[in-house]
């Protein structure tokens, strides 16, 4: 008999309907599985017999075929357990209906007959609302992040036994779609912990107003790391959207705890300096996100950047510019978005004492230029501030008094990114960081003082095109965060200090 069933396959962050269908027929004993699998489905067969029959039903003694529909389509997972496993059952009587086209089917067997978790659930919820079906039969510890998806009917199951019962007399039921989490300052901490710093600090606090990319470099133990940490909690908080799309990104990883729903924290990530060109960019033969899409709408913090590998510092070019990846394959190109603040830190040398006055720089002027060229023009281009960060004097050591709060400073950022929301209809940008060049002129109005100031600037810099309207989206940001209307000179002669 033949049974028909539906999953879906999840290529890059977008998820397609996959049709199943089981054919138990006589004939020798045999497991044939068709489609397009590839090894980890291909190897479910083991599972599916075991689970079959640890769950106390009959493994069929006849010829089964698997075929996995569009055939063209790779299928990868052991999310396709369960719908193989059950459409087996269909077809041998076990379960009433053999055509079960209106519920989106995943779940990961174990041998014992138990449904693990999978990756994924979250984009397979918005395409199964999207393609009109009308509910999902998932595992129970993935049901809060399906939940986020209103309009469908949940069967969360954790056994075998469940899901044939679910089939056979469905309850849908109702699941909520947040099961809490950390915040960002949470997790990171506070920027009052931050002693001295100013500068820094400012160049911080204008980085999470506009999304403006940021460069500090100063001596060991001067505190980078700290604010690097720290600055994504002076971001505002995610709205839905984004934190539809953040955990979108963190299910296809793998990311998310069992039993967890939305992610609310602004992500962070810090990869070490030996991280690889695909582990930073995404990829593998099934594309998967790297670490610049993890870090979408929050922060990516690469620390020692002179360090990182001139290939995989490349990488990050063109995602700076377009806010997207793309990782092309001959069948498909998977894009995963990628719209995070860089912060990048850098010893002043190898040593990391070039300019210290209390300890002795041993670096030969061959070996600093050497260390600075690490980082190349094309790449220091498209960061918008670069800020020298000193070693604290005694004073800020022994002081117990911290700075401003994260909230204080969030308190000033939030106003800033709400005035660029408000002009997005017509710019076309969420942040000013974003502003296409067209859009900079009519937001970036210049009196003639200002303009003068930022031509001489152009000819004594050796500004490109590039650097100059980035420039400019540093000036309007901090003219935001004055709640001014228009650029003055102020800002722009602000903006041209952190021009390093």
């Amino acid at each position: 008999m033949l049974a028909c069933l539906r999953s879906a396959a999840v290529f890059g962050i977008e998820a397609s309907p996959v049709a199943i269908e089981v054919d138990v027929s006589f004939g020798l004993p045999g497991f044939t599985m068709v489609g397009l699998p590839d090894p980890s489905v291909r190897e479910s067969r083991d599972r599916i017999r075991s689970a079959i029959r640890n769950s106390g039903y009959e493994f069929p003694p006849h010829r089964i075929t698997v075929n996995l529909a569009p055939a063209d389509v790779r299928k990868a997972g052991s999310s396709f357990d369960l719908p193989i496993a059950l459409g087996v059952l269909a077809a041998s009587g076990v379960i009433a209906r053999r055509d079960v086209d209106d519920v989106l089917i995943l779940g990961e067997l174990s041998l014992d007959g138990g449904i693990q978790g999978v990756r994924g659930v979250l984009p397979i919820a918005v395409t199964a609302r999207r393609r009109r079906f009308r509910g999902l039969l998932l595992p129970a510890s993935n049901g809060h992040e399906a939940a986020v998806v209103e309009g469908l009917d949940f069967y969360p199951v954790r056994s075998l036994a469940e899901a044939v019962g679910a089939l056979n007399d469905p309850h849908p039921v109702a699941l909520s779609p947040d099961a809490g989490g950390e915040t960002t300052e949470m997790i990171h901490g506070d920027f009052s912990d931050v002693r001295g710093q100013q500068l820094a600090r400012r160049a911080l606090e204008i980085a999470g107003a506009g999304g403006h990319n940021v460069l500090l470099a100063g001596p060991p133990g001067s505190g980078k790391t700290m604010m690097a940490k720290r600055t994504a909690g002076i971001l505002p908080p995610l709205d839905f959207e984004e934190a539809l799309e953040v955990t979108a990104i963190h299910s296809v990883s793998g990311l998310l705890a069992p039993g967890a729903g939305l992610v609310r924290a602004r992500p962070f990530r810090a990869p070490h300096h030996t991280v690889s060109d695909v582990a930073l960019a995404g990829g593998g033969s099934i594309p998967r996100p790297g670490e610049i899409s993890l870090a979408h709408h929050g922060v990516l913090f690469l620390d020692e950047m002179p360090e990182f590998s001139r290939h995989a510092l490349e990488v990050l070019r063109q995602p700076l510019e377009d806010g997207v990846v793309r990782i092309a394959r001959a069948q498909r190109t998977a894009v995963f978005p990628a719209r995070f603040v860089l912060i990048g830190a850098m010893n002043p040398c190898p040593c990391g004492f070039l300019g210290d006055p209390r300890r002795p720089c041993r670096c030969t002027p061959t070996q600093v230029d050497r260390y600075a060229s690490r980082l190349s023009g094309p790449l220091r281009d498209r960061i918008d501030l670069t800020v020298t960060v000193a070693a604290l004097p005694a004073a800020d050591l022994t002081s117990w008094d911290g700075g401003e709060s994260t909230a204080a400073i969030r308190a000033r950022v939030e106003p800033a990114r709400a005035r660029q929301q408000s002009r997005a209809p017509q710019t076309g940008a969420s942040t000013n960081a974003r502003l296409a060049p067209r859009a900079l002129r009519k937001v970036c109005a210049l009196d003639t003082r200002s303009q003068r100031l930022l031509n001489d600037a152009a000819e004594r810099l050796g500004l490109t095109a590039r650097a100059f309207d980035r420039i400019l989206r540093v000036a309007r940001t901090i003219a935001d965060l004055e709640a001014s209307d228009g650029v003055a000179f102020d800002h722009v002669a602000e903006a041209l200090q952190y021009r390093g």
